[in-house]
């Protein structure tokens, strides 16, 4: 019976860090990436 358990544990912990890994994170914007991902020939404001 105990082995049913650990299988359910092992099964639930793998579920909860693919769903972690997985999860889209919160980057904040940051000014002067956008800029840069503006291109070159980008007008500066």
């Amino acid at each position: 019976m105990w082995v049913v358990f650990l299988e359910m544990g092992v099964a639930l912990s793998l579920l909860l860090l693919i769903v972690w890994w997985t999860w889209p994170k919160k980057r904040p914007e940051d000014k002067t990436k956008a800029d840069a991902s503006a291109g070159p020939g980008a007008p500066k404001a």
